[in-house]
């Protein structure tokens, strides 16, 4: 008889939600990921506009953090060609492409190329649909595009929607049914309003997350974005995807509390982004619990250890 593993489902996108995956995978568990597909920047973007197809970039990452790291199909996914026509491209993402257009479907090419990197887990985009970030700022300025959100400078985001040419935005149905069957569910971390958000705006995500009876985890990020969060503390977070949804869709916060050496954050604060406020009070209104410890991992970026968070998870939520 085969053992059943606990199905953990992650929710997100960038290399926050890559980041948590490298870190389960070296557990017993059966891992889903949920990733956005509203990139129009970098390789991704290019390829999107050029081809007409959803953006690979998010799916390629999750694919190569539940690889096996030191094989070579691996590295090569992650190969970024330097020079001529091809120059900024990375071959993960022309291999999703060429794959996805050989049999007709992105899912399948997906699950092709799982196979290909022999991934622990199943990687699903949250829509086969082809959306775009529309952003409304406080200045009443609204612009369309995830660059050009993340690099306006002019504003506060205060209300993101996902646009389509078509007239339902529907989730993937592997995607809905990875979330029913979960025991434990991770949304983040990444930024907020552009790996986070795109996904939970989705209705039958939001709507299947609302009737999940299981333990629903938002990992906080480290440090604000420049533009997007700048001044966001930890419940300021949580608090948009509350206005956004409606609700409150989880009911653990994991918040980081370990400051960065100076110098380090000092080169954060350059470029226009900072620590995380904690600010545990805040979080009353949410009646969530909030669980709070050193995750981070200090090389020359601040971002979450993947082994720490993965380590804590599983002593606090796995059995």
């Amino acid at each position: 008889m085969e053992k059943k593993y606990p199905v953990v489902t992650v929710i997100g996108g960038g290399t926050g939600l890559s980041t948590i995956l490298r870190g389960l995978k070296k557990y017993p568990l059966k891992l889903n990921a949920i990733v956005t597909v509203s990139d129009d920047g970098g390789s991704s973007g290019r390829l999107s506009k050029d081809l007409d197809v959803l953006p690979p970039g998010d799916v390629r990452n999750c694919l190569v953090a539940l690889a096996d790291e030191e094989a070579l199909m691996t590295r090569l996914f992650q190969y970024r060609f330097t020079n001529g026509d091809l120059k900024g491209h990375s071959f993960g993402n022309i291999f999703l492409v060429a794959m996805s257009s050989i049999l007709g479907d992105f899912l399948l090419g997906i699950k092709e190329a799982s196979k290909v990197l022999a991934i622990k887990g199943q990687v699903f985009p949250s829509t086969l649909c082809k959306v775009k970030l529309k952003a409304v700022f406080d200045n009443g300025v609204e612009i369309i595009g995830e660059t050009a959100i993340s690099s306006y400078k002019e504003g506060r985001i205060r209300r993101l929607s996902l646009v389509s040419s078509s007239p339902i935005i529907t989730a993937t149905p592997e995607a809905i049914e990875a979330l029913k069957n979960s025991d434990l569910l991770i949304i983040g971390p990444g930024s907020l309003f552009t790996s986070i958000l795109p996904n939970l705006l989705i209705e039958e995500i939001k709507n299947t997350i609302k009737k999940l009876k299981i333990p629903k985890i938002y990992i906080c990020n480290v440090m604000t974005q420049p533009y997007e969060t700048i001044g966001f503390s930890a419940s300021s977070h949580l608090s948009v995807i509350v206005e956004h949804l409606g609700f409150v869709p989880v009911d653990y916060v994991i918040v980081n509390t370990k400051v960065p050496r100076k110098e380090l954050l000092n080169k954060y604060r350059s470029s226009g982004a900072n620590i995380v406020e904690v600010d545990l009070d805040n979080f009353k209104k949410f009646n969530v619990e909030v669980l709070t410890g050193n995750f981070i991992s200090e090389t020359n970026l601040v971002r979450h250890d993947a082994d720490k968070v993965a380590e804590f998870i599983l002593n606090n939520f796995i059995k």
